[in-house]
């Protein structure tokens, strides 16, 4: 087994944005930001983002105007995502509204979950769109602080919070998981779970890390507390930042050495091994593979198109 390296870039990936991390306790810079004219606002309500032509299999995302936010915007949580061509572009959360559309200008577009779109977003969109979900999630569940209970005051542009008690500093939480396609030759090891979405979804296997532990040493754990395969050699693949709600998956190929399936029923359904030809031909097999916009679909196609 050898590295396989990256075909092209993962979803989510390739920001276009300057996260300005350096200017955003910067108040001044921040206030002026907010107020300028040429603001961008990118709403998120309920975990779904502003988009147009949904319905006709073209999505695009639809970055608002500081005129056609204000409606909306007022006395809901918001943060500085950086800036894009030289204008800011601003995160803010709406999911106290039980009706925002109202709110927006008409003919702007529905709210929908960005992984409705199956990666037919434009990347620089995608990549933005899920910057502030994941941010806005974060910011909704870290509003007291976890040292004292004391209520917490967003810091560094909406990217922080400080307890108003104790005064802890609070930092966006992103939950590292490892994701990995167990290869034996020309054979690949895909689970099912009763969590997928399709009945006959089979994916890679994954798991979270675990404090001190190291990257392979979480492949060769879940994969092992999964399946029952023993792992040997690791390589990394790539990585994906999945904020659905808060996770980086960290995309790793895997060889196995064993090949005796014994599932865990409280972690998986099923598990089997199958050739090239059948993930090819997934329909022929009677089973459908992982969506296109996610990182375990990549691992499964530079795999089959490496031999």
């Amino acid at each position: 087994m050898r590295p396989i390296p990256p075909s092209r870039a993962n979803a989510y990936t390739g920001s276009p944005l300057d996260r300005v991390s350096n200017q955003r306790d910067d108040e001044a810079f921040v206030l002026s930001a907010l107020a300028g004219d040429d603001a961008l606002f990118v709403p998120v309500w309920r975990a779904r983002s502003l988009m147009r032509n949904v319905a006709e299999g073209k999505p695009e995302a639809v970055f608002i105007s500081k005129a056609e936010a204000e409606a909306s915007r007022e006395g809901h949580d918001w943060a500085l995502l950086g800036t894009h061509n030289g204008r800011p572009v601003f995160a803010y959360d709406i999911s106290t509204i039980e009706d925002p559309l109202p709110l927006l200008p008409e003919s702007l577009g529905t709210l929908t979950d960005i992984r409705a779109t199956a990666g037919l977003l434009q990347r620089d969109d995608a990549a933005i769109l899920a910057h502030a979900r994941g941010l806005m999630h974060w910011r909704n569940r870290h509003r007291f602080c976890g040292v004292c209970g004391g209520a917490c005051n967003p810091r560094s542009a909406g990217n922080a919070m400080a307890c108003t008690v104790c005064n802890t500093q609070h930092f966006p939480r992103t939950d590292p998981a490892v994701i990995m396609l167990v290869t034996n030759g020309d054979k690949a090891l895909l689970g099912h779970s009763t969590r997928f979405p399709n009945s006959n979804m089979y994916s890679t296997l994954a798991g979270f890390v675990e404090p001190g532990e190291s990257l392979e040493e979480a492949v060769a754990r879940e994969v092992f507390e999964e399946s029952g395969i023993k792992v040997g050699r690791v390589f990394y693949h790539s990585s994906q930042p999945w904020p659905f709600p808060s996770s980086i998956m960290l995309g790793f190929h895997a060889e196995a050495l064993s090949d005796e399936i014994t599932i865990d029923p409280n972690e998986i359904e099923d598990a089997r091994w199958f050739t090239r030809a059948q993930l090819r031909a997934p329909d022929t097999v009677g089973i459908s593979l992982p969506r296109a916009d996610s990182i375990a679909r990549r691992l499964i196609e530079d795999w089959m198109d490496a031999e």
